[in-house]
């Protein structure tokens, strides 16, 4: 979670402690928010517990599924997208095997393109169009009710045990660091270029082991580059 306003941190720990979640991570919170925060009614468990972290990608390095929301608006979105209801099922089958990161944005401008470029899908709760974004803790109210709605339901878990967002994370940095040894044009004309790639590796949806086998291959491309540039220069 993005977060700037200790009612909406605080409510939106409220909401978790109401349907049973327990692991909020806030990430870079605004200090004075955060602290603030922690006083919240009926949401002490939850807040004192919360993990304060520098990066999105430190939030999330546990995570096998990570997943977005956003209010749709008039972005360009690059993800598959599911309404509320539709994703919901398919976090819990995927939470039967794997740990699941819910992303929310700032109150103010939602998830940027860079954390969207973390996500293997978004989800999004339909309102009207005159009124597209809701309030952060009605949101994260929602989302975790219908998380819960059916949870006596059967499911059948994934198969295999995918990889985690550190995993994905570091083939995603070997590969950029392959593409600089080679000279790659586009790395340096584009700036949403590493969105992009990052998005790519997601929808690959490896698995642990596929993941490492990936990794070493790119580590020793990497080596074998590197070492025939020291060898011409």
């Amino acid at each position: 979670m993005d977060a700037r306003n200790p009612l909406n941190i605080g409510a939106a720990a409220r909401a978790m402690s109401n349907f049973g979640f327990h692991h909020l991570r806030v990430v870079n919170p605004y200090d004075v928010a955060f602290q603030g925060a922690r006083s919240a009614v009926g949401a002490a468990d939850v807040l004192a517990s919360a993990e304060n972290c520098e990066t999105l990608a430190e939030a999330i390095a546990d995570c096998s599924l990570v997943v977005g929301t956003t209010a749709i608006g008039h972005r360009d979105l690059q993800h598959s997208l599911q309404r509320v209801e539709a994703g919901a099922p398919v976090i819990r089958a995927h939470l039967a095997s794997g740990a699941c990161a819910l992303l929310f944005g700032s109150e103010k401008f939602g998830l940027s393109n860079k954390d969207m470029s973390h996500c293997h899908w978004l989800m999004h709760i339909p309102t009207r169009e005159e009124h597209l974004s809701m309030n952060l803790g009605q949101a994260v109210a929602i989302c975790l009710y219908e998380l819960i709605r059916d949870s006596g339901a059967p499911v059948e878990p994934e198969k295999g045990s995918a990889a985690s967002s550190a995993e994905v994370e570091r083939i995603t940095a070997t590969l950029f660091a392959a593409l600089q040894a080679s000279g790659y044009p586009k790395l340096n004309t584009s700036d949403s270029f590493e969105g992009a790639v990052r998005r790519l590796v997601r929808r690959l949806h490896l698995q642990t082991g596929d993941a490492e086998f990936l990794l070493g291959m790119l580590r020793q491309m990497v080596w074998k580059m590197t070492k025939s540039g020291q060898a011409k220069g």
